[in-house]
């Protein structure tokens, strides 16, 4: 029997340098080594298969391109094997020992460069197999080359500066890693623990894993498959694993792109959004992968903050990631991924919206707020968000929507802008004295329900250069109707009445008090010059600030046809101290109208003096 001999090397002090950063700093999770390994496996898979392409002669040619893994929790060891490409003697050396291809050098030059950062680095060094050593007292490689003659080879290392090679016999074509867990890490030979970590990290790698006999990456990458070969079946499948969710998606998005990026892409949308159903806010929840194998689960950076409500895969081979394939760091590359994958969403979107109006109205009403709040947030994107706004309107039925474009088509020619109207409902919005101008008028209204109503529609500002107009905005131009009821006080009396009602009232109740073009059926309007200080804005910026904002100044119209007015003009020479309450009275009710009136209780206290008064005639 020939006698073999063990060599004992020396690591480079490159590579000495290497472990120490990436046993000690470079990697935040213990449990990645084990996707290093599998990926360094699967890499040497992917090379056999890319070899047996072009050479009539591999050893071991009938073996399976296969990854077996298994665990000894008694002895503490994991074992990964692969049937790949394998390692010649020189080639352990090289790979393992030197700076020649491990990327040792280069990645160093690029630490010193960054300033020490790791964090800051690209990860095209391979050094993932150095990551054993964190959790390894000592790390064996078995392997034997795929060429015909080749020799088997084992490689050991304690990682403190040296390691061993030595010629063997009797070992089959590819690499077999065997990791000797320290004390504090053998939890990693259970198979449960290292099921989990597959399952997590590298449950789509393309070859087949075995764990201890049993095959566990059994789902499909369907990212990577034509969308002719997506079964609904599958899909639910994936989603409720991918979102560990138990609902179905409600529509889902599938697109491949190789320019500006390579991008294989699987998004979901929810069948339901909980945030809306007042459970916790969504967090991301779109997966990076790298040619299969999980960079980052939860990748903030990805996709703008209002689309946190997808769910699903990207997958990128062009991304640079750092050394420990943790985190992505060309902040440029990054951007224009999310700006692709945004915009990609947002035509489907737009597809859905023109092609099928009822699903699109279903969306809408689920997650329609996260449309406005990108329309408040995302700069970039507005324009092509604002497309896909919906609101009930005056034109249209109650639970009709209409999106802008449509608004604009319908407008007459004397319209110059596009109104709003802010209500706690329908019916509130149908009963608005700040109607009753455009219904004179035949001019639609957009009626909006929520806060975001009001801020998205407010930072859109323009849509088809129109400009967006609270409808309670005191600047509006109406023009004069010329259908309005010329039954009322004459100028001159109606001068002397507003003259009287500012009196009373006092510049800091009202800035002015003027006859009113827009009042058929109210006596008194309360006209606020920043929409976004009244009504329920008032109200969230007091949620926000603790304290409720000063009330902003208010520009008071009166309708002098109504019979009130023209009633409580003829009070101020019998009645002034009655006129007075009155005055007092209209003007609350207009606060109430505008959403302004804080505390009630002077308020009913003056409905109880006027009705006493009353009750004595």
């Amino acid at each position: 029997m020939t006698t073999r001999t063990q060599e004992t090397h020396e690591f480079q002090a490159e590579v000495k340098q290497v472990l120490d950063i990436v046993v000690h700093s470079l990697y935040t999770d213990k449990e990645i080594f084990l996707r290093e390994l599998i990926s360094n496996a699967s890499d040497a898979l992917e090379k056999l298969r890319h070899k047996q392409l072009s050479e009539k002669s591999i050893f071991d040619d009938h073996l399976a391109l296969e990854i077996n893994i298994t665990s000894n929790e008694t002895a503490k060891t994991i074992t990964i094997q692969d049937f790949g490409i394998g390692m010649t003697r020189d080639e352990l050396i090289e790979n393992l020992g030197t700076i020649a291809h491990s990327g040792s050098k280069a990645f160093l030059e690029a630490l010193k460069a960054n300033g020490g950062n790791s964090e800051a680095l690209i990860g095209q060094f391979g050094v993932g197999f150095y990551s054993a050593f964190m959790v390894a007292e000592k790390v064996e490689v078995f392997t034997r080359s795929w060429e015909k003659d080749a020799s088997c080879y084992h490689w050991a290392s304690d990682g403190s500066g040296q390691y061993t090679l030595e010629e063997t016999e009797g070992e089959r074509r590819g690499c077999k890693i065997i990791v000797h867990l320290k004390d504090e890490f053998k939890e990693f030979a259970q198979k449960s623990r290292i099921e989990n970590i597959i399952q997590r990290y590298s449950n789509f790698v393309s070859f087949p894993i075995h764990l201890n006999g049993d095959h566990v990456n059994t789902l499909e990458a369907l990212w990577l498959k034509s969308k002719s070969e997506l079964k609904d079946e599958d899909l639910k499948a994936f989603y409720q694993f991918q979102a560990h969710a138990f609902d179905e998606p409600f529509t889902w998005m599938h697109f491949t792109t190789d320019a500006p990026l390579d991008i294989h892409t699987l998004l979901f949308v929810p069948g339901e959004n909980t945030e809306q159903l007042g459970l916790s806010r969504y967090e991301a929840n779109v997966s990076l992968y790298c040619r299969k194998v999980l960079i980052d689960p939860n990748p903030k950076q990805l996709l703008p903050e209002w689309l946190r409500f997808l769910k699903g895969v990207v997958d990128s081979a062009d991304l640079p990631l750092n050394i420990s394939r943790e985190s992505m760091q060309d902040s440029a590359l990054v951007a224009k991924l999310k700006t692709v994958l945004t915009r990609r969403f947002l035509k489907m979107l737009e597809t859905m919206a023109s092609e099928d109006k009822a699903r699109y109205t279903e969306f809408w009403q689920k997650f329609g707020n996260f449309i406005k709040e990108g329309v408040v947030t995302d700069f970039g994107h507005r324009e092509q968000l604002s497309k896909l706004l919906r609101f009930e309107s005056s034109a249209q039925d109650e639970g009709t929507f209409t999106s802008l474009e449509e608004y604009t088509s319908r407008m007459l020619e004397c319209q110059k802008d596009i109104y709003f109207l802010q209500a706690p409902n329908r019916s509130a919005a149908e009963q608005s004295p700040y109607l009753e101008a455009f219904k004179a008028r035949n001019w639609e209204v957009l009626f909006i329900y929520e806060p975001i109503d009001n801020f998205a529609l407010s930072h859109l500002a323009t849509f088809n250069d129109k400009q967006l107009v609270s409808a309670d905005k005191d600047t509006i131009d109406l023009g004069t109707h010329t259908e309005q009821n010329q039954d009322g006080l004459p100028e001159e009396a109606t001068n002397a009445l507003c003259s009287w009602i500012q009196e009373t009232l006092g510049n800091k109740k009202a800035s002015s008090v003027t006859s009113s073009q827009r009042l058929s059926e109210t006596p008194m309007i309360a006209l606020c010059s920043d929409s976004m200080m009244a009504g329920n804005m008032r109200k969230i910026l007091e949620r926000v600030q603790g304290t409720s904002p000063e009330e902003p100044p208010i520009k008071i119209e009166i309708n002098p046809s109504h019979p009130l007015i023209k009633q409580l003009a003829s009070l101020q020479d019998t009645h002034p101290d009655r006129g007075k309450l009155i005055i007092e009275q209209l003007y609350d009710n207009a606060r109430i109208a505008a959403g302004l009136l804080d505390n009630p209780n002077a308020m009913v206290k003056r409905i109880n003096t006027l009705l006493e008064q009353l009750a004595h005639e």
